[in-house]
Protein backbone atom coordinates (compact mmCIF):
# COMPACT_ATOMS: atom_id res chain seq x y z
CA UNK A 1 0.00 0.00 0.00
CA UNK A 2 1.16 3.54 -0.80
CA UNK A 3 -0.14 6.98 -0.09
CA UNK A 4 -1.47 8.16 -3.46
CA UNK A 5 -1.74 11.70 -2.15
CA UNK A 6 -1.53 13.95 0.86
CA UNK A 7 -4.05 16.61 -0.09
CA UNK A 8 -4.01 20.01 1.61
CA UNK A 9 -7.29 21.97 1.66
CA UNK A 10 -7.32 25.72 2.13
CA UNK A 11 -9.78 28.54 1.74
CA UNK A 12 -7.50 30.59 -0.51
CA UNK A 13 -8.44 34.05 -1.72
CA UNK A 14 -7.58 36.05 -4.85
CA UNK A 15 -5.27 37.90 -4.97
CA UNK A 16 -3.29 35.39 -2.93
CA UNK A 17 -2.31 35.81 0.68
CA UNK A 18 1.37 34.92 0.18
CA UNK A 19 1.91 34.09 3.85
CA UNK A 20 -0.93 31.58 3.69
CA UNK A 21 0.50 29.99 0.54
CA UNK A 22 3.86 29.65 2.27
CA UNK A 23 2.17 27.92 5.22
CA UNK A 24 0.74 25.35 2.82
CA UNK A 25 4.14 24.78 1.19
CA UNK A 26 5.95 24.36 4.49
CA UNK A 27 3.32 22.07 5.98
CA UNK A 28 3.12 19.71 3.03
CA UNK A 29 6.90 19.29 2.96
CA UNK A 30 6.87 18.33 6.63
CA UNK A 31 3.87 16.03 6.19
CA UNK A 32 5.50 14.19 3.27
CA UNK A 33 8.66 13.71 5.31
CA UNK A 34 6.79 12.45 8.40
CA UNK A 35 4.67 9.92 6.52
CA UNK A 36 7.67 8.63 4.58
CA UNK A 37 9.67 8.32 7.80
CA UNK A 38 6.70 6.35 9.16
CA UNK A 39 7.14 3.75 6.42
CA UNK A 40 4.68 5.01 3.80
CA UNK A 41 5.74 5.88 0.26
CA UNK A 42 4.12 9.18 -0.72
CA UNK A 43 3.51 9.39 -4.46
CA UNK A 44 2.14 12.93 -4.69
CA UNK A 45 1.14 15.98 -2.70
CA UNK A 46 -1.85 18.03 -3.80
CA UNK A 47 -3.68 21.19 -2.84
CA UNK A 48 -7.38 22.02 -3.21
CA UNK A 49 -9.36 25.23 -2.88
CA UNK A 50 -13.07 26.03 -2.62
CA UNK A 51 -14.92 26.12 -5.97
CA UNK A 52 -13.26 28.84 -8.02
CA UNK A 53 -16.57 30.65 -8.81
CA UNK A 54 -16.95 31.34 -5.07
CA UNK A 55 -13.37 32.61 -4.79
CA UNK A 56 -13.52 34.90 -7.82
CA UNK A 57 -17.14 36.07 -7.68
CA UNK A 58 -18.00 38.66 -10.32
CA UNK A 59 -14.37 38.64 -11.50
CA UNK A 60 -14.59 35.01 -12.58
CA UNK A 61 -14.85 35.49 -16.35
CA UNK A 62 -11.88 37.86 -16.41
CA UNK A 63 -9.69 36.25 -13.73
CA UNK A 64 -10.26 32.46 -13.77
CA UNK A 65 -7.40 31.64 -16.13
CA UNK A 66 -5.03 34.08 -14.39
CA UNK A 67 -5.98 32.58 -11.03
CA UNK A 68 -5.30 29.02 -12.24
CA UNK A 69 -2.01 29.96 -13.89
CA UNK A 70 -0.77 31.84 -10.82
CA UNK A 71 -1.86 29.01 -8.54
CA UNK A 72 0.05 26.50 -10.63
CA UNK A 73 3.15 28.68 -10.90
CA UNK A 74 3.42 29.36 -7.18
CA UNK A 75 2.46 26.01 -5.66
CA UNK A 76 3.68 23.47 -8.19
CA UNK A 77 7.10 25.10 -8.34
CA UNK A 78 7.16 25.10 -4.52
CA UNK A 79 6.68 21.35 -4.14
CA UNK A 80 3.07 20.36 -4.77
CA UNK A 81 2.51 17.92 -7.65
CA UNK A 82 -1.07 18.84 -8.54
CA UNK A 83 -3.69 21.43 -7.67
CA UNK A 84 -7.49 21.50 -7.79
CA UNK A 85 -9.46 24.73 -7.99
CA UNK A 86 -12.76 22.97 -7.41
CA UNK A 87 -15.87 22.52 -9.53
CA UNK A 88 -17.94 24.77 -11.72
CA UNK A 89 -21.31 25.32 -10.06
CA UNK A 90 -24.86 25.24 -11.52
CA UNK A 91 -25.68 28.60 -9.94
CA UNK A 92 -22.82 30.04 -12.02
CA UNK A 93 -23.50 28.46 -15.45
CA UNK A 94 -20.81 30.63 -17.02
CA UNK A 95 -18.24 28.86 -14.80
CA UNK A 96 -18.49 25.73 -16.99
CA UNK A 97 -17.63 27.75 -20.09
CA UNK A 98 -14.16 28.70 -18.76
CA UNK A 99 -13.02 25.19 -17.76
CA UNK A 100 -11.47 24.17 -21.07
CA UNK A 101 -9.52 27.40 -21.27
CA UNK A 102 -8.18 26.80 -17.76
CA UNK A 103 -7.01 23.31 -18.74
CA UNK A 104 -5.49 24.56 -21.99
CA UNK A 105 -3.37 27.08 -20.10
CA UNK A 106 -2.16 24.83 -17.28
CA UNK A 107 -0.59 21.38 -16.93
CA UNK A 108 -1.07 20.46 -13.27
CA UNK A 109 -4.42 22.08 -12.42
CA UNK A 110 -7.54 19.94 -12.10
CA UNK A 111 -11.14 21.12 -12.39
CA UNK A 112 -14.62 19.60 -12.17
CA UNK A 113 -18.29 20.34 -12.76
CA UNK A 114 -21.30 19.60 -10.55
CA UNK A 115 -24.11 17.65 -12.24
CA UNK A 116 -26.06 16.47 -9.19
CA UNK A 117 -26.24 17.54 -5.55
CA UNK A 118 -28.21 16.91 -2.37
CA UNK A 119 -29.78 20.35 -2.59
CA UNK A 120 -30.95 20.50 -6.21
CA UNK A 121 -30.99 16.85 -7.25
CA UNK A 122 -30.24 16.09 -10.91
CA UNK A 123 -29.47 19.22 -12.93
CA UNK A 124 -29.92 18.48 -16.66
CA UNK A 125 -28.62 21.89 -17.69
CA UNK A 126 -25.39 21.31 -15.73
CA UNK A 127 -25.10 17.84 -17.26
CA UNK A 128 -25.35 19.37 -20.74
CA UNK A 129 -22.71 21.92 -19.81
CA UNK A 130 -20.37 19.16 -18.57
CA UNK A 131 -20.95 17.15 -21.75
CA UNK A 132 -19.88 20.20 -23.73
CA UNK A 133 -16.80 20.65 -21.50
CA UNK A 134 -15.74 17.01 -22.07
CA UNK A 135 -16.09 17.43 -25.82
CA UNK A 136 -14.06 20.67 -25.83
CA UNK A 137 -11.39 19.23 -23.55
CA UNK A 138 -10.89 16.29 -25.89
CA UNK A 139 -9.28 18.47 -28.57
CA UNK A 140 -7.01 20.59 -26.38
CA UNK A 141 -4.24 18.12 -27.19
CA UNK A 142 -4.03 15.59 -30.01
CA UNK A 143 -4.45 12.54 -27.76
CA UNK A 144 -7.42 13.72 -25.68
CA UNK A 145 -5.35 13.48 -22.50
CA UNK A 146 -6.61 16.70 -20.91
CA UNK A 147 -9.90 15.13 -19.82
CA UNK A 148 -7.81 13.32 -17.20
CA UNK A 149 -7.93 16.64 -15.34
CA UNK A 150 -11.71 17.02 -15.45
CA UNK A 151 -14.54 15.10 -13.80
CA UNK A 152 -18.30 15.47 -13.61
CA UNK A 153 -19.29 15.25 -9.94
CA UNK A 154 -22.57 13.73 -8.83
CA UNK A 155 -23.41 14.28 -5.17
CA UNK A 156 -19.72 14.53 -4.24
CA UNK A 157 -19.16 16.41 -0.96
CA UNK A 158 -16.13 18.53 -0.18
CA UNK A 159 -13.04 16.99 1.38
CA UNK A 160 -12.19 14.07 -0.92
CA UNK A 161 -8.39 13.87 -1.29
CA UNK A 162 -8.66 12.32 -4.77
CA UNK A 163 -8.49 14.66 -7.77
CA UNK A 164 -10.41 15.88 -9.77
CA UNK A 165 -13.06 15.55 -7.02
CA UNK A 166 -11.13 17.50 -4.37
CA UNK A 167 -12.43 20.84 -3.15
CA UNK A 168 -12.73 22.75 0.11
CA UNK A 169 -15.83 24.33 1.62
CA UNK A 170 -15.76 28.09 1.49
CA UNK A 171 -14.62 29.76 4.73
CA UNK A 172 -13.32 26.54 6.34
CA UNK A 173 -9.96 26.36 8.10
CA UNK A 174 -6.99 24.52 6.54
CA UNK A 175 -7.11 20.73 6.65
CA UNK A 176 -5.37 17.75 5.10
CA UNK A 177 -6.45 14.24 4.14
CA UNK A 178 -4.90 11.03 2.87
CA UNK A 179 -5.76 9.15 -0.33
CA UNK A 180 -4.42 5.59 -0.54
CA UNK A 181 -3.32 3.35 -3.39
CA UNK A 182 -4.39 0.10 -1.79
CA UNK A 183 -5.52 -2.40 -4.42
CA UNK A 184 -2.50 -4.55 -3.56
CA UNK A 185 -3.92 -5.15 -0.06
CA UNK A 186 -6.96 -6.78 -1.64
CA UNK A 187 -4.79 -8.86 -3.98
CA UNK A 188 -2.69 -10.25 -1.11
CA UNK A 189 -5.60 -10.82 1.26
CA UNK A 190 -7.44 -12.90 -1.33
CA UNK A 191 -4.35 -14.77 -2.53
CA UNK A 192 -3.46 -15.87 1.02
CA UNK A 193 -7.01 -16.81 2.09
CA UNK A 194 -8.52 -20.31 2.34
CA UNK A 195 -12.07 -19.08 1.93
CA UNK A 196 -14.07 -15.91 1.40
CA UNK A 197 -14.55 -15.20 5.10
CA UNK A 198 -10.84 -15.42 5.87
CA UNK A 199 -10.11 -13.15 2.89
CA UNK A 200 -12.60 -10.62 4.24
CA UNK A 201 -11.16 -10.81 7.77
CA UNK A 202 -7.58 -10.50 6.52
CA UNK A 203 -8.48 -7.52 4.39
CA UNK A 204 -10.29 -5.68 7.18
CA UNK A 205 -7.39 -6.30 9.58
CA UNK A 206 -4.84 -5.07 7.02
CA UNK A 207 -6.86 -1.93 6.29
CA UNK A 208 -7.28 -1.15 9.97
CA UNK A 209 -3.60 -1.73 10.78
CA UNK A 210 -2.40 0.66 8.09
CA UNK A 211 -5.17 3.16 8.74
CA UNK A 212 -4.24 3.19 12.43
CA UNK A 213 -0.63 4.06 11.61
CA UNK A 214 -1.75 6.76 9.14
CA UNK A 215 -4.18 8.20 11.70
CA UNK A 216 -1.54 8.36 14.41
CA UNK A 217 0.81 10.30 12.15
CA UNK A 218 -2.03 12.52 10.91
CA UNK A 219 -3.18 13.38 14.41
CA UNK A 220 0.37 14.17 15.52
CA UNK A 221 0.76 16.59 12.61
CA UNK A 222 -2.60 18.17 13.38
CA UNK A 223 -1.66 18.82 17.01
CA UNK A 224 1.82 20.12 16.14
CA UNK A 225 0.74 22.51 13.39
CA UNK A 226 -2.88 23.37 14.17
CA UNK A 227 -4.14 22.01 10.86
CA UNK A 228 -7.10 19.64 10.95
CA UNK A 229 -6.54 16.02 9.94
CA UNK A 230 -9.77 15.33 8.02
CA UNK A 231 -9.29 11.56 7.60
CA UNK A 232 -8.48 8.87 5.05
CA UNK A 233 -10.04 7.87 1.75
CA UNK A 234 -9.03 4.20 1.71
CA UNK A 235 -10.48 3.52 -1.72
CA UNK A 236 -8.91 0.57 -3.53
CA UNK A 237 -7.09 2.67 -6.13
CA UNK A 238 -4.88 0.57 -8.47
CA UNK A 239 -1.57 1.03 -10.26
CA UNK A 240 -0.98 -0.55 -13.72
CA UNK A 241 0.82 -3.69 -12.51
CA UNK A 242 -0.90 -7.05 -12.04
CA UNK A 243 -0.02 -7.26 -8.34
CA UNK A 244 -1.50 -3.79 -7.78
CA UNK A 245 -4.65 -4.31 -9.85
CA UNK A 246 -8.14 -4.38 -8.39
CA UNK A 247 -9.02 -6.49 -11.42
CA UNK A 248 -6.53 -9.11 -10.21
CA UNK A 249 -8.23 -9.19 -6.81
CA UNK A 250 -11.66 -9.64 -8.39
CA UNK A 251 -10.50 -12.48 -10.63
CA UNK A 252 -8.65 -14.19 -7.79
CA UNK A 253 -12.02 -14.56 -6.06
CA UNK A 254 -13.07 -16.86 -8.87
CA UNK A 255 -14.44 -14.65 -11.65
CA UNK A 256 -12.99 -16.11 -14.91
CA UNK A 257 -12.69 -12.64 -16.43
CA UNK A 258 -13.74 -9.26 -15.09
CA UNK A 259 -16.92 -8.28 -16.89
CA UNK A 260 -18.49 -11.72 -16.59
CA UNK A 261 -21.22 -12.54 -14.09
CA UNK A 262 -19.88 -12.72 -10.57
CA UNK A 263 -17.89 -9.52 -11.02
CA UNK A 264 -20.54 -7.41 -9.29
CA UNK A 265 -20.59 -9.77 -6.30
CA UNK A 266 -16.80 -9.53 -6.03
CA UNK A 267 -16.90 -5.72 -6.11
CA UNK A 268 -19.61 -5.74 -3.44
CA UNK A 269 -17.54 -8.01 -1.18
CA UNK A 270 -14.50 -5.74 -1.47
CA UNK A 271 -16.62 -2.66 -0.80
CA UNK A 272 -18.19 -4.29 2.26
CA UNK A 273 -14.76 -4.95 3.74
CA UNK A 274 -14.05 -1.22 3.46
CA UNK A 275 -17.39 -0.48 5.13
CA UNK A 276 -16.57 -2.75 8.07
CA UNK A 277 -13.05 -1.44 8.68
CA UNK A 278 -12.78 1.22 11.37
CA UNK A 279 -10.84 4.40 10.67
CA UNK A 280 -11.55 8.15 10.25
CA UNK A 281 -13.19 8.50 6.84
CA UNK A 282 -13.32 11.19 4.23
CA UNK A 283 -14.14 10.96 0.54
CA UNK A 284 -15.31 7.86 -1.34
CA UNK A 285 -13.92 4.80 0.46
CA UNK A 286 -15.00 2.59 -2.41
CA UNK A 287 -13.72 0.29 -5.13
CA UNK A 288 -12.07 2.33 -7.86
CA UNK A 289 -12.34 0.83 -11.34
CA UNK A 290 -10.39 3.21 -13.63
CA UNK A 291 -10.17 1.40 -16.95
CA UNK A 292 -6.90 2.97 -18.10
CA UNK A 293 -5.16 2.85 -14.69
CA UNK A 294 -5.53 -0.89 -14.06
CA UNK A 295 -3.72 -3.60 -16.05
CA UNK A 296 -6.49 -6.18 -15.79
CA UNK A 297 -9.30 -3.72 -16.50
CA UNK A 298 -7.38 -2.47 -19.53
CA UNK A 299 -6.88 -6.04 -20.77
CA UNK A 300 -10.56 -6.90 -20.38
CA UNK A 301 -11.36 -3.72 -22.26
CA UNK A 302 -9.07 -4.88 -25.08
CA UNK A 303 -10.92 -8.19 -25.14
CA UNK A 304 -14.25 -6.32 -25.23
CA UNK A 305 -15.22 -8.25 -22.12
CA UNK A 306 -15.67 -5.12 -20.02
CA UNK A 307 -18.06 -2.38 -21.13
CA UNK A 308 -19.05 1.07 -19.96
CA UNK A 309 -22.40 -0.26 -18.82
CA UNK A 310 -20.65 -2.98 -16.78
CA UNK A 311 -18.63 -0.32 -14.97
CA UNK A 312 -21.75 1.74 -14.37
CA UNK A 313 -23.45 -1.36 -12.93
CA UNK A 314 -20.56 -2.04 -10.55
CA UNK A 315 -20.84 1.53 -9.29
CA UNK A 316 -24.16 0.58 -7.71
CA UNK A 317 -22.37 -1.57 -5.11
CA UNK A 318 -19.78 1.04 -4.14
CA UNK A 319 -17.62 1.56 -7.08
CA UNK A 320 -16.75 5.23 -7.38
CA UNK A 321 -18.07 5.90 -10.87
CA UNK A 322 -16.83 5.92 -14.46
CA UNK A 323 -13.12 6.64 -14.44
CA UNK A 324 -10.60 7.12 -17.28
CA UNK A 325 -13.00 5.70 -19.87
CA UNK A 326 -11.68 5.93 -23.47
CA UNK A 327 -14.48 6.93 -25.86
CA UNK A 328 -14.61 7.43 -29.64
CA UNK A 329 -13.42 10.85 -30.73
CA UNK A 330 -16.63 11.43 -32.66
CA UNK A 331 -18.87 10.89 -29.60
CA UNK A 332 -21.47 13.65 -29.47
CA UNK A 333 -22.38 15.91 -26.56
CA UNK A 334 -25.84 14.33 -26.65
CA UNK A 335 -24.38 10.83 -26.15
CA UNK A 336 -22.19 12.06 -23.30
CA UNK A 337 -25.28 13.68 -21.74
CA UNK A 338 -27.07 10.31 -21.73
CA UNK A 339 -24.13 8.65 -19.92
CA UNK A 340 -23.88 11.39 -17.31
CA UNK A 341 -27.63 11.38 -16.74
CA UNK A 342 -27.49 7.69 -15.82
CA UNK A 343 -24.67 8.38 -13.38
CA UNK A 344 -26.56 11.26 -11.77
CA UNK A 345 -29.68 9.11 -11.40
CA UNK A 346 -27.66 6.44 -9.57
CA UNK A 347 -26.37 8.96 -7.06
CA UNK A 348 -29.88 10.16 -6.28
CA UNK A 349 -31.41 6.72 -5.83
CA UNK A 350 -28.46 5.21 -3.96
CA UNK A 351 -27.57 8.25 -1.87
CA UNK A 352 -23.87 8.00 -2.71
CA UNK A 353 -21.24 10.07 -4.54
CA UNK A 354 -20.05 9.13 -8.03
CA UNK A 355 -17.84 10.78 -10.62
CA UNK A 356 -17.33 10.48 -14.37
CA UNK A 357 -13.97 11.02 -16.05
CA UNK A 358 -14.69 10.36 -19.71
CA UNK A 359 -11.94 10.61 -22.34
CA UNK A 360 -12.97 10.95 -26.00
CA UNK A 361 -9.86 10.31 -28.11
CA UNK A 362 -9.56 12.40 -31.31
CA UNK A 363 -9.25 10.28 -34.42
CA UNK A 364 -10.03 7.05 -32.59
CA UNK A 365 -13.09 4.87 -33.12
CA UNK A 366 -14.59 2.03 -31.09
CA UNK A 367 -12.14 -0.87 -31.01
CA UNK A 368 -9.04 1.23 -31.71
CA UNK A 369 -6.16 0.98 -29.23
CA UNK A 370 -5.18 3.97 -27.13
CA UNK A 371 -1.52 4.95 -27.23
CA UNK A 372 -0.90 7.03 -24.11
CA UNK A 373 2.63 7.30 -22.75
CA UNK A 374 1.87 7.92 -19.08
CA UNK A 375 3.20 6.12 -16.01
CA UNK A 376 -0.22 5.64 -14.42
CA UNK A 377 -1.94 4.30 -17.59
CA UNK A 378 -2.27 0.89 -19.19
CA UNK A 379 -3.49 1.21 -22.78
CA UNK A 380 -6.74 -0.40 -23.84
CA UNK A 381 -9.35 -0.26 -26.59
CA UNK A 382 -11.72 2.62 -27.13
CA UNK A 383 -15.05 1.37 -25.81
CA UNK A 384 -18.08 0.73 -27.94
CA UNK A 385 -21.00 2.97 -26.98
CA UNK A 386 -24.65 2.03 -26.63
CA UNK A 387 -25.50 5.64 -25.83
CA UNK A 388 -27.63 7.53 -28.33
CA UNK A 389 -29.10 11.04 -28.10
CA UNK A 390 -32.16 11.18 -25.84
CA UNK A 391 -35.48 12.73 -26.78
CA UNK A 392 -38.62 13.92 -25.04
CA UNK A 393 -38.96 14.56 -21.33
CA UNK A 394 -35.44 13.43 -20.46
CA UNK A 395 -33.95 16.35 -22.39
CA UNK A 396 -35.60 19.12 -20.33
CA UNK A 397 -33.51 21.65 -18.38
CA UNK A 398 -35.34 21.83 -15.05
CA UNK A 399 -33.62 20.19 -12.03
CA UNK A 400 -35.46 17.33 -10.36
CA UNK A 401 -34.95 15.07 -7.37
CA UNK A 402 -35.26 11.31 -7.14
CA UNK A 403 -36.02 10.07 -3.65
CA UNK A 404 -33.52 7.59 -2.26
CA UNK A 405 -34.90 4.46 -0.64
CA UNK A 406 -31.54 4.01 1.06
CA UNK A 407 -31.75 7.41 2.77
CA UNK A 408 -35.46 7.00 3.55
CA UNK A 409 -34.74 3.70 5.29
CA UNK A 410 -31.84 5.23 7.25
CA UNK A 411 -34.12 8.04 8.42
CA UNK A 412 -36.81 5.52 9.39
CA UNK A 413 -34.33 3.41 11.35
CA UNK A 414 -32.84 6.46 13.06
Amino acid sequence: MKIRSITYFDNLQWPFDLERLQQAVEFIAIARSRFQAGGFEVQTTRVATPPFPLILGDKMAQEAVNFAEAFEERLISAGFNYASIGPALPEFPESYEILSEILANTRSVFVAGIISSCETGIDPRAIKLCASVIKRNSVISADGFDNLRFAALAKVPSGSPFLPAAYQKIDEKPAFAIATEAADLAVRAIKEAKNLESARTNLINNIEARASALTKLGNELAVSYGIQFAGIDFSFAPYPLAEQSIGTAIEQMGVPALGQNGSLAAVAILAEALDQARYPRVGFNGVMLPLLEDTVLAQRGKEEMLTLNDLLLYSTVCGTGLDTIPLPGEVSEEQIFAILLDLAALTQRLGKPLTARLMPIPGKSSGDMTDFDFEFFANSKVLNLKAQPLTGLLTGDEPYKLKSKVIEQRDKDG
